[in-house]
Order: C-alpha cells, then sequence, then structure tokens
C-alpha cells in the first residue's frame, strides 16, 4: 500500500527546500525550490501550447549543463519570468552556482516557468519584479509547505473555482521518496460534472484530502476565462537519474496533470513541469517485470510522480480560499 511521506510534501525528498512570496493586493505570487548547493539533475515537459518558461532548452540531454540550482514558479506571466532574476542575484551572491573560473564566479541555473493571472488584482499587471524573487529564496525552508492561495498560487483560477499551491509525496517499496509542488491555474476543471466530485480523488493517501473531497458540489459555469490558464509545476525524486530520465519522468508526471484536470495542455494552457533528481538513492538493479531493472525502477518514479502530482493538484484546490470573487471548492454549493 502506497504511503505519503512525513510532510506529505516535495520536501520529503532531502534537500530541497520551498517559498513563497504572495502580494495579496496583486493577487499573484512567486514560489522558489531550492536545491542542494551542488544542485540537482533535472529535466522539463513543456505540454501546453501557451508556455512562459525560462532556461528549458537547457535541460535537453543533450546539452552541457547538468544540474540546477532552483526552480522558480510565478504568477504575473511574462512579466513574472523577472522574478527569477532574484533568485539567479541572491544565489550568486552565496556563491551557488555552475563554476565560471577559479576565482568564485558562478552562475545559478534557474529555470522558471509561469502562469496567467494578469487582470485578477489591483492592476492588470502585478508588480512583480527581481524582488518577489529574493524574498521567495529568503522563506525557503524543509518541512510542511504553504499551500492554497499563495506562492505561484495566490491568483490561480482552476476551471472556474479558486486555484492554489498544492504539495504531495510517496514513497515507494524500493525506499526511494517522490514529490511534488503544483500551481493549478488551469482552463480545464478538477471536478467530473457528472458528480461534482474531483477526478482523481481515489488516489487520495492517509486521509490528505479530508472530508470536503467527498461532498458534491454544484459546478460554477464553463469555460471560465479562456487565455487566462496554465498550470506548472516540480516533482522531484531523491533516486540517481542523469537528465534523460529526469526528462521521461517529467512526461510521465504530466499525465497526473491530464487526469486530474479535464481538458487539459490546450490553446490556452502552458503547462510545464520540471522534475528534479537530489541522486542520493541508487535505483534498484534486481530485474523487472518489464525488462532492464533501471528502466523498471525509472518507470515506477515516473508514475508515482503523476500520483502525486494528481494529489498535489487536488490539495492545492482544496486548501484555498475564496478570494477575488472566485469560489473555493468548499464554498461552492452541495449537490442535492
Amino acid at each position: 500500500m502506497p504511503t505519503s511521506g512525513e510532510f506529505n510534501c516535495i520536501t520529503d525528498v532531502a534537500g530541497l527546500k520551498v517559498g513563497s512570496f504572495s502580494d495579496e493586493k496583486a493577487f499573484s505570487g512567486t514560489t522558489c525550490v531550492l536545491c542542494p548547493p551542488e544542485g540537482a539533475v533535472a529535466g522539463v515537459d513543456v505540454r501546453g501550447a501557451a508556455p512562459g518558461t525560462r532556461e528549458t532548452d537547457l535541460l535537453n540531454p543533450v546539452n552541457l549543463v547538468q544540474r540546477v540550482h532552483a526552480v522558480v514558479l510565478s504568477g504575473g506571466s511574462v512579466y513574472g519570468l523577472a522574478a527569477a532574476d532574484g533568485v539567479v542575484r541572491g544565489l550568486s551572491e552565496k556563491g551557488v552556482g555552475f563554476p565560471l573560473d577559479d576565482k568564485g564566479h558562478v552562475a545559478p541555473i534557474v529555470p522558471a516557468a509561469v502562469l496567467f493571472d494578469l487582470g485578477r488584482g489591483a492592476e492588470f499587471v502585478p508588480p512583480v519584479n527581481a524582488e518577489w524573487g529574493r524574498r521567495a529564496l529568503k522563506a525557503v525552508k524543509e518541512g510542511q509547505v504553504e499551500q492554497g492561495a499563495c506562492g505561484a498560487g495566490a491568483g490561480a483560477v482552476a476551471g472556474g473555482v479558486k486555484g492554489g499551491l498544492g504539495s504531495a509525496s510517496q514513497i515507494l517499496e524500493s525506499g526511494i521518496v517522490v514529490g511534488a509542488l503544483v500551481a493549478v491555474n488551469s482552463l480545464g476543471s478538477l471536478l467530473n460534472p457528472l458528480d461534482g466530485l474531483f477526478w482523481e480523488a481515489r488516489l487520495e493517501l492517509d486521509g490528505e484530502m479530508g472530508e470536503a473531497v467527498n461532498q458534491p458540489k454544484v459546478l460554477p459555469p464553463w469555460p471560465p476565462e479562456p487565455a487566462r490558464n496554465t498550470t506548472i509545476g516540480v516533482v522531484a525524486t531523491n533516486a540517481v537519474l542523469d537528465k534523460a530520465q529526469c526528462t521521461k519522468i517529467a512526461q510521465m508526471a504530466q499525465d497526473g496533470l491530464a487526469r486530474s484536470i479535464r481538458p487539459a495542455h490546450t490553446m490556452f494552457d502552458g503547462d510545464t513541469i520540471f522534475a528534479l533528481a537530489t541522486c542520493e538513492k541508487e535505483l534498484p538493479r534486481e530485474p523487472g517485470v518489464f525488462g532492464p531493472a533501471e528502466a523498471t525502477a525509472v518507470s515506477e518514479i515516473g508514475h508515482a510522480a503523476a500520483d502525486c502530482l494528481s494529489r498535489a493538484i487536488i490539495k492545492g484546490v482544496l486548501a484555498a480560499k475564496t478570494m477575488g470573487g472566485w469560489p473555493s471548492f468548499k464554498d461552492l454549493s452541495p449537490r442535492d
């Protein structure tokens, strides 16, 4: 029987820390996933048709840099990419980054993705800048991750319901840990129109979703706000993986997004998932049912990443409160 980690968050992958900055007036924010100082091996999968990203080409397995030092998720659409500059500057001041010479100069590698939450705050364009990234970096910590309407999920809306930031984890039989963090701002809905329940609530572990997840709701009108969407996230593991394997994990994790949000990867979404490997635990070497042991282990990690992402998506929406005129799931009218 699968179990979640101690915190049931991406921070159950040892070495990862998460911090968020939220601007309630702007109805937007930024979230930073900080890797260990030596970095983490990374991959990415961009599946939506309207992405806003930074440093994704660098994560191609054929390219030079093998490790990243942080990942930034932010609101603010194209303007939100500026938040990554603050994380880069903050890390460089600490000497964390890709070494450039023998004099201590470094280049912090900080991929980023943004979601569209423009027009939801006091001003159409939130005042997102490098300082938002610095504040998110300053807030990083181990342990429980703040969830709901915060950080990159502060201004998120998911299928007409208040979206948010969510996280989840799972421990495999091998002892490998898998986790996910996601900002849910989707065109598609998380709720089945036939019964008003979450599509993937069946994946719940250890009662993490509470009684509210089993209460049928009347769905809000759909489709809501086309072209103001995108779900972005990070999945992670403590397994030893290379860039190609991380890319595969990111691809498989997108299946969890597509199962939980319908439709997903639309022309109005920029769905982007990063995958991180902290490389602490070797992959199992025993032969598996589906062939080489290593390939079987990567497949199992990818499966768990998809499930963790699905659960994190639901948890982010469940944790969000009614804000800005968008009702939380808990505040939707009950279905008779």
